[in-house]
């Protein structure tokens, strides 16, 4: 049955553009008649599944989103490079659906001053609820616009955490794990080696 929940939560995230893995494993339970109270398959096991999902049926689209996301979130990054961006989420990890937005960390001394770049460069944004816990950003961003020559906008997540915090690796919840970032150098070594054609 767990197997059953994440092949079907990874088909949501993959094609309904659900982005949070507890939504999409619940919602899956509830379409397959398991209540949530039953044990739900791990997070891992559901990104496990997203792959082969990607890999199977989007297998020509997959590669080709991730090279322009993973374009577009190198050029929006050399923008933002006064405030030490780091790419993070589905578009580095290479789990991105059709959905996905770029996630990018921000650290500043002052998140106005993110919200005061914005506005000068003319980038639309709307404020997110940043969540709970303690790793939430102080501010965090949802921006659709184009950071490179593209003919299609990009949805961009922002996430604005404190200067002093650039160098705290988090760590995700359910794992225990760090939570994977690349800087810019680090985006540009990905999509040299391949990553991003």
């Amino acid at each position: 049955m767990r197997r059953d929940i994440a092949s079907l939560a990874a088909r949501l995230m993959a094609e309904d553009g659900v982005d949070d893995y507890g939504l999409a494993k619940r919602k899956a339970a509830r379409q397959l008649g398991v209540a949530d109270s039953e044990a739900l398959p791990t997070n891992q096991a559901v990104e496990a599944a997203l792959l082969a999902y990607q890999a199977l049926y989007q297998g020509d689209e997959q590669p080709q989103r991730l090279a322009r996301l993973r374009r577009e979130a190198l050029a929006m990054m050399y923008r933002l490079q006064a405030f030490h961006p780091y790419l993070t989420g589905p578009v580095l990890t290479g789990t991105a659906g059709r959905h996905s937005p770029v996630a990018i960390d921000l650290y500043a001394d002052n998140s106005k001053e993110v919200e005061i770049f914005l506005l000068d460069q003319r980038l639309d944004f709307v404020h997110v609820d940043p969540g709970r816990g303690p790793d939430v950003p102080e501010l965090r961003l949802h921006v659709t616009g184009r950071a490179a020559a593209s003919d299609q906008t990009t949805d961009f997540l922002l996430s604005v955490h404190a200067h002093s915090q650039e160098r705290v690796r988090r760590r995700n919840p359910h794992t225990g794990q760090s939570v994977p970032r690349a800087n810019i150098d680090a985006l540009q070594a990905l999509l040299a080696a391949g990553g991003g054609d």
